[in-house]
């Protein structure tokens, strides 16, 4: 992973124009800013942006992808370069794998195991022990990922539910809603949900792997890189469920974060901008890798999660998903 670079966030609307080597973001209210185009890793749009054919051209040249959060905060797309690292070798060596059924259901169980984990370990250990065991049996009998879907759905409900006792009313999710979020718990989790998903995206374009080859989601699915969503599950709970909890035991989000109407909910202005900086702080945080034996970023961990599923494909060494081991 590139580390002279680095993400960008555009949390105001603004327009993109280039000036030779550079970026010139125009904001409506300020002088503009010029960012040299070696200094983007990638940008994540989490307003609406205009953009011309220029700077597509700059992005396209030095492999700059841009991601678009949409007004709720999900995920709503990218602008990919149309160079990737994608090898044929390994999209061979993972196509085989994703349709070998017995070896892509391993890896569908673990990744449903791992994630479980993540989420009993950010939530609630002790009131998870029992759906976890639950889920564990589940797993073991599962014999298609229909069946590990919906035993992870299972799983999730619980955990929301224990969730929900240790957040305050306004904040509590009531069940997961989505497009729209039905309240702020859900709003909050969309928008962090999004930023992992896009994050992802730019991790797994680093590596040979194919982002629509996956093992848990179907590789048929259209409009969505379904390898992006087997490897973000394990990686919501610990920004996502995470962040939320931390927040509001602190008392840092406020309902004026939000903007809530009958039947849908988002975050406003300052609530966007609360929580892409908290993520943004959380993805530079470093923890020491137990097999690297030196720090790593949080953002560095989605980087080596593709590089390990790489490995697997290649070399056929058992994957293990990411679960929070600090």
């Amino acid at each position: 992973m590139p580390t002279a670079t680095r993400t960008y966030w555009l949390t105001t609307p603004c327009r993109i124009r280039r000036k030779d080597q550079s970026l010139r973001i125009e904001r409506p209210d300020g002088s503009p800013v010029h960012i040299p185009i070696t200094d983007v890793r990638d940008i994540v749009a989490c307003e609406p942006i205009d953009i011309n054919t220029a700077v597509i051209s700059l992005l396209n040249q030095h492999r700059v992808n841009v991601h678009f959060l949409s007004h709720y905060g999900d995920y709503a797309g990218s602008l990919l370069t149309s160079d990737t690292s994608t090898s044929g070798q390994t999209v061979i060596a993972q196509a085989r794998l994703a349709g070998d059924p017995a070896a892509s259901l391993d890896i569908a169980r673990a990744i449903v195991a791992s994630t479980a984990a993540n989420v009993r370990r950010v939530v609630d250990r002790k009131l998870l022990t029992r759906p976890m065991t639950i889920l564990e049996s589940s797993i073991a009998g599962a014999s298609s990922r229909e069946e590990l879907m919906g035993a992870e759905g299972t799983f999730r409900r619980s955990a929301w539910a224990v969730l929900d006792t240790r957040l305050p009313d306004w904040l509590r999710l009531d069940g997961r809603s989505r497009r729209p979020p039905l309240n702020a718990g859900n709003a909050f989790i969309s928008y962090v949900n999004g930023i992992t998903y896009a994050r992802l995206l730019s991790a797994i374009r680093l590596t040979p792997l194919h982002s629509g080859v996956a093992f848990l989601h179907s590789s048929m699915e259209r409009q969505r890189h379904s390898l992006v969503l087997d490897l973000a599950e394990v990686f919501k709970p610990l920004f996502a469920e995470r962040l939320l909890l931390r927040l509001a035991g602190r008392g840092q989000l406020k309902p004026a974060h939000f903007d809530v109407d009958v039947n849908q909910a988002m975050l406003s202005e300052p609530g966007r901008k609360l929580v892409v900086q908290t993520v943004r702080d959380e993805l530079a945080v470093t923890i020491q890798h137990r097999a690297l034996g030196r720090n790593v970023a949080y953002d560095e961990l989605l980087y080596l999660e593709a590089l390990q599923l790489t490995r697997t494909c290649l070399e056929g060494t058992p994957y293990k998903p990411f679960r929070i081991w600090w």
